[in-house]
């Protein structure tokens, strides 16, 4: 028979938990423009939306603190002369955007100090770019932010290059030749590699400061679009796309190997895109797919995507965000959360928790996050240098004090298990009275049983010499085993003397429990020493019968003086009442004759 093993994992019970409709982000005007993108973008201050705009494009911000029904009006980032396509925010500077347009443009914007939308003007003022980057000659899809460098920006564009920007000085020291249109675009962990899928349905592995792609793969081969996304510190990526028959599809790659490990996974047969997500704190990927309501998480562990659970709704999106590990609710024990749009008129958070009743900081599913400190510079980073960025302790943010910075490498102290002791019973590790446990030893054994030998034999036997040795004398095993305060536990004890104990030497758990009152047994007949047990059980059987009755004689006085003291109660309260109605509002002494009488029978109810 091939039994069922369950894998161990910390995120095997998470759930997605959707939020109530006043809860959510409502009355929003999301872009309805066709191409391939996830439409929000979200950190942990703030949630950017492409919006349907009239007159150039536009993108809203929404301060995650500002729920509910949003005014009509309100302040939108205008400067594009076409429609927003992209956004993404900088990692290391929260208030810092980027924005990618059908108009050949990329944006940088920063957030106002105390941004709100509810402001008392009619018509709220509009936010303009901080910096324009100029450069591509087609229209740009696509922008996102270096993880491990400061202002490094990339960004593609349907002229066939992927441009990197000093966002600082507003330069492109790098441009990358792309065979095709780029449908997605991800970085590694130290910001110096790039994966890309296109067109041509090729999957590559750009070394970005090399300007060339090192490793190039056949990816899916259905004709609709596929995404990649680098599995953050792991020397692995993920695609998402379609089969040859439209079904779709999930794999896992390794750079320099040219087929996926284990192969391309099929998941379904719906015909939206899957937008893949990484969260690097639990090992988790997260796949959402465009058109649905669906939200399928994996766990990344042995070279496996090992599939935990999928949160279903029955309304579909078009566009989600994953906010940053920094900033989920860890007293609620969130791991992730996303922000999903809804027949593009509101955005629903959704929180992925696991379920634990622990009040404390929860360690193990809390490692340390990334920060908001880069690893390197923008000039150090062109001039070859790379790193990882450091890292915060999650248990700073619980305990609500400022970040504490931990190195990249840092891991998790480890609880200092204790040598495992054996297992122990209950009755063994409590000590017993001294009169409960025999204390004779081996030779005082022997003794007794010479002594019943001796009293039971024929009187016609003549006396062993003195060389010869009692034919008991010999069982020692049988005696030792008497002996050992292990047989005490909850049998009854064996007859080795001969006689049939006390109660007061062995008691049954029931008497233990009970009451700790004693009887004496009857003396025992001689046949007794034939059949000790019987005898014992006889007797416990006698002890437990009388403190039954003497249980219920107990409980039966309870009753009739409980019985008692109700209709004295009663007739209490009646006397109360009777008096009210005769004395009325009358002099002093009368009305602390009833508080007296109201106190005693407050007094005789409790």
């Amino acid at each position: 028979m091939s039994g069922r093993f369950v894998r161990a994992s910390k995120y095997r019970h998470v759930f997605g938990k959707p939020t109530r409709k006043e809860f959510c982000y409502d009355n929003l005007r999301i872009s309805h423009n066709a191409w391939d993108t996830n439409l929000i973008k979200a950190n942990p201050e703030y949630l950017a939306v492409n919006w349907e705009s009239s007159g150039g494009g536009a993108f809203a911000v929404i301060p995650l603190n500002e729920r509910g029904k949003l005014p009509d009006q309100i302040p939108l980032f205008r400067g594009h002369t076409a429609a927003v396509l992209d956004t993404d925010w900088n990692p290391f500077n929260d208030r810092l955007i980027a924005s990618a347009s059908d108009d050949g443009k990329v944006f940088v914007w920063q957030v106002p100090e105390n941004f709100t939308l509810y402001t008392d003007a009619e018509e709220p003022a509009d936010v303009s770019p901080l910096s324009k980057l100029s450069g591509h000659t087609r229209k740009v899809g696509h922008v996102l932010f270096n993880p491990a460098a400061e202002n490094i920006l990339a960004s593609s564009s349907g002229d066939l290059t992927v441009k990197f920007w000093d966002v600082e000085t507003g330069q492109a020291p790098i441009t990358i030749k792309h065979p095709d249109i780029v449908q997605s675009l991800s970085w590694s962990a130290n910001g110096t590699m790039l994966v890309t899928t296109s067109r041509d349905k090729k999957l590559r592995v750009w070394d970005v400061r090399q300007q060339s792609a090192v490793h190039e793969y056949q990816g899916h081969e259905g004709a609709k679009n596929s995404r990649a996304v680098w599995l953050g510190e792991h020397n692995r990526i993920a695609t998402t796309g379609f089969s040859r028959m439209s079904d779709r599809q999930v794999a896992l790659w390794e750079p320099g190997r040219k087929d996926p490990i284990g192969g391309f996974t099929s998941l379904d047969s719906i015909s939206g895109v899957c937008m893949p997500f990484w969260d690097d704190g639990s090992n988790c990927l997260y796949l959402a797919g465009k058109g649905d309501g669906n939200i399928r998480y994996f766990e990344y562990e042995n070279d496996k995507l090992e599939f935990l659970a999928e949160y279903k709704s029955g309304d579909p999106q078009r566009g989600i965000a994953f906010v940053p590990r920094r900033g989920v609710n860890v007293h609620e024990n969130e791991i992730m959360r996303a922000y999903k749009t809804v027949n593009d008129q509101y955005i629903e958070p959704i929180s992925f928790t696991v379920p634990r009743r622990a009040e404390t900081f929860q360690s193990d599913i809390y490692p340390p996050a990334t920060g908001l400190k880069p690893a390197v510079s923008a000039q150090e980073w062109f001039d070859g240098k790379d790193g990882i960025p450091a890292k915060i302790d999650m248990e700073s943010i619980y305990e609500g004090t400022a970040p504490r910075e931990v190195p990249a490498d840092y891991k998790p102290p480890t609880a200092v298990s204790s040598p495992i002791q054996p297992p122990v019973s209950k009755m063994e590790s409590t000590p017993l009275p001294a009169t409960r446990v025999p204390t004779s030893t081996v030779a005082d054994q022997k003794a007794s049983m010479s002594a019943i030998a001796n009293k039971f034999q024929d009187n016609e036997d003549a006396e062993p010499s003195k060389g010869e040795s009692s034919p008991f004398e010999e069982v020692s095993r049988p005696a030792a085993r008497a002996a050992a305060p292990v047989s005490v536990r909850t049998s009854l004890p064996p007859a080795s003397a001969g006689k049939t104990p006390s109660p007061t030497t062995y008691q049954t758990p029931v008497q233990k429990l009970a009451s700790p009152v004693r009887t004496t047994a009857a003396a025992p007949a001689p046949a007794a020493a034939a059949s000790p047990s019987s005898g014992n059980v006889e007797a416990s059987l006698s002890q437990i019968t009388q403190l039954l009755e003497q249980q219920s004689r107990i409980i039966g006085a309870q009753s009739d003086k409980i019985q008692a003291q109700s209709q004295i109660i009663s007739h209490l309260a009646t006397e109360v009442e009777t008096l009210k109605k005769r004395v009325g509002p009358g002099p002093q002494d009368q009305s602390e004759r009833i508080r007296q009488l109201e106190l005693e029978l407050e007094a005789a109810r409790s």
